[in-house]
């Protein structure tokens, strides 16, 4: 495993994305037995998710055009990409158009990961990688399958499934749950933020409202809390008043 594809790919003068070179700052695990995972959620070209695990020193990576699904029965593509350095783990901002990969990324999920395969290298060559996810979004077991069935055969193309858990649902977690675990922003925003094309990268958010409404879900019950208590504070002064209009 090596990172000398990423790195002919990019012109680090350019990019500000992490070379890899030693004495970056990675996200490394303070335990061994802890593995780095991140899903990154990238407006480029088009709009992927970028789906890595730590292994060996380096993030194995996929590319899931419709992002990770938590329904068993919903198969998603993962198109195998170049590995990526430990750094790019808290990699998020804007990768300047005429770039590779030019475009807003966003860290969507991530925490560790488990592998529930005996032997990982032995799992990655037969195609066949079962692990558990412990992440902010995504969690419990899943399975990257290679397959030979897109891509003429390609041994690049694999898909990404969600085993039948207690964290499997229906749920649409890309479109539900659309903001950065590491600053609460959505694409706009962070191209925004970044000098990067706005427009361009809105086209990766859900609609306003909904984003909207997952964000402030907890501003909008302490208002009606607020609300309540001040009503209910508001009512026995009213009574008192008329009571005391009465007597004169």
């Amino acid at each position: 495993m090596s990172l000398k594809k990423y790195r002919e790919k990019r012109d680090f003068k350019t990019t500000t994305e992490p070379d890899g070179r030693p004495g970056g700052s990675s996200m490394a695990p303070k335990k061994k037995s802890s593995l780095i995972y991140v899903v990154q959620k990238h407006r480029a070209t088009s709009l992927h998710y970028d789906f890595r695990l730590e292994y060996n020193g380096v993030l194995l990576s996929w590319a899931v055009p419709k992002g990770p699904s938590l329904d068993p029965a919903v198969k998603r593509l993962a198109m195998h990409v170049e590995d990526h350095p430990l750094d790019y783990t808290n990699f998020e901002g804007v990768i300047p158009e005429g770039e590779y990969g030019g475009g807003t990324v966003m860290v969507w999920d991530n925490g560790t990961w488990t592998p529930e395969s005996e032997d990982v290298e032995k799992a990655l060559k037969a195609g066949d990688l079962k692990f558990n996810l412990q992440g902010k979004k995504l969690r419990g077991s899943w399975v990257l399958v290679r397959t030979r069935g897109f891509g003429g055969g390609s041994k690049e193309s694999w898909l990404l499934i969600k085993h039948r858990d207690e964290f499997a649902s229906t749920e649409d977690i890309a479109a539900e749950q659309p903001l950065s675990v590491l600053s609460g922003r959505l694409l706009a925003d962070i191209a925004r933020d970044g000098g990067g094309d706005v427009a361009k990268a809105a086209t990766g958010d859900p609609a306003v409202d909904a984003a909207k409404k997952n964000a402030g879900k907890i501003d909008d019950a302490r208002k009606t809390k607020t609300a309540v208590t001040s009503r209910s504070a508001a009512k026995p002064a009213k009574v008192k008043a008329k009571r005391i209009s009465r007597k004169k």
